[in-house]
């Protein structure tokens, strides 16, 4: 199948995902802080470890399910432009802390799950 329509498939797929998970953890847990961005930051991370290291360590699989599923899925599935909105709002309206809670968990947790991803993945 052609790459860019693996491409369109896997994005909408993660981004129907993203909706729907963030949307259920922001109902659930309500307030300021944004538990649907950072839930959906670092799964993306943890999938992204994990599936960038079975393709391209352990499995010869065909190039588009790499587009599917990373390039696709997971560009669709993650938020990084939504996490630095979010954390820009959070300090703009005076949560100093909240931003920078929001920031360094975000990133320390995200790279934390990348290499657990891809230490799962190698085992």
């Amino acid at each position: 199948m052609n790459g860019y329509l693996m491409v369109l498939l896997g994005g909408g797929a993660g981004s129907l995902v993203r909706y729907v998970v963030s949307t259920v953890i922001m109902a659930r847990t309500g307030g300021r802080f944004p538990f649907g961005t950072v839930v959906i930051n670092i799964t993306g991370s943890f999938l992204i470890g994990l599936l960038m290291t079975l393709l391209t360590e352990r499995l010869s699989p065909h190039p588009n399910l790499r587009l599917l599923l990373v390039t696709g899925f997971l560009g669709g599935y993650t938020t990084f432009s939504s996490f630095e909105w979010e954390t820009l709002s959070l300090v703009a309206d005076g949560g100093w802390w909240l931003g920078l809670v929001n920031l360094v968990g975000s990133v320390a947790l995200g790279y934390s799950a990348v290499w657990l991803g891809a230490l799962m993945a190698r085992r």
